[in-house]
């Protein structure tokens, strides 16, 4: 009977050390950082996030440009049914994070396990501001529009009145839309002279985009779309979601041709919206 219980005792401990191994072995991190190059906010947070890591903090820098990660970032999504572009930050156990940029102290408090409060949204999207040289009236009328919307959005910092946004650069028309991928040539050429000639009317506008350099983008990225072997490899720095001190990603880091397009497509986007067209 004493062996028997002897024999118990034995196997007891066995399980515990076993448990106590098995405890101190180090677990994979699942506070994940998502990020895309050509994304200005993340161009941010990396340096922070770096930062964080050499400090001891272990965060998983996941950058989208690899399908594994992207593929890791629907999961998240799936599972606790979140959306977010870049940066985003999430932990992979709780589903707590920070959608968008935050300034360090704030990261810090996310990979402590705190919550951090989602930014204020306004209520609905900005009335376009009046055309430069629009009628009285039309200035007018959006005047009382956008005195409308200032008032139901007086929770957002920073809410300008009628008269700064008024005193801004405005365009005097539309912008015309960038030809669409797969586009043509000529049609690419089309769209530069009316570009050109919208340009030259609005020239009071600060930082326009040089069409000739716009153009040769466009062009470019038809020639590797009919041509995929003139993709360039993926980058080396590309973070699967095993690895918990990735490379930083530095000034010098040369960006792949979809990269530098996407990011290129992006300012144009901003101009355009900018621009409110």
């Amino acid at each position: 009977m004493s062996k028997a219980k002897d024999k118990i005792k034995t196997e007891d401990l066995k399980t515990e050390e076993t448990s106590v191994e098995e405890s101190k072995q180090p677990k994979e991190s699942q506070l994940y950082y998502f990020y895309t190059e050509g994304c200005a906010w993340c161009k941010r947070a990396n340096p922070i996030v770096d930062e964080l890591i050499n400090e001891g903090h272990k965060i998983l820098k996941l950058d989208l440009a690899d399908g594994d990660n992207r593929k890791l970032q629907d999961e998240v999504k799936k599972t606790y049914n979140k959306q977010c572009g870049t940066p985003w930050f999430i932990d992979g156990s709780t589903g707590n994070e920070i959608c968008g940029f935050r300034e360090k102290d704030q990261i810090l408090k996310w990979v402590n396990g705190e919550k951090i409060a989602a930014p204020p949204r306004p209520t609905g999207p900005l009335p376009k501001p009046p055309f430069h040289g629009a009628s009285e009236k039309e200035v007018n009328k959006w005047k009382k529009e956008y005195n409308e919307w200032s008032e139901k959005n007086k929770h957002m910092p920073n809410i300008q009145t009628a008269e700064q946004i008024l005193e801004r650069p405005r365009p005097k028309s539309e912008p015309p839309r960038p030809p669409a991928p797969g586009s043509t040539d000529s049609v690419i050429d089309d769209w530069a002279k009316t570009y050109e000639k919208w340009a030259a009317e609005n020239s009071h506008l600060p930082n326009l985009f040089p069409v000739d350099k716009m153009v040769e983008r466009f062009k470019q990225r038809n020639q590797q779309m009919n041509n995929p072997n003139l993709q360039n490899p993926q980058l080396p720095n590309a973070v699967n979601r095993g690895d918990v001190n990735p490379k930083p990603t530095g000034p010098t880091t040369k960006l792949t041709f979809d990269q530098r397009l996407s990011s290129l497509e992006n300012k144009l986007d901003k101009i355009i919206n900018a621009l409110g067209a």
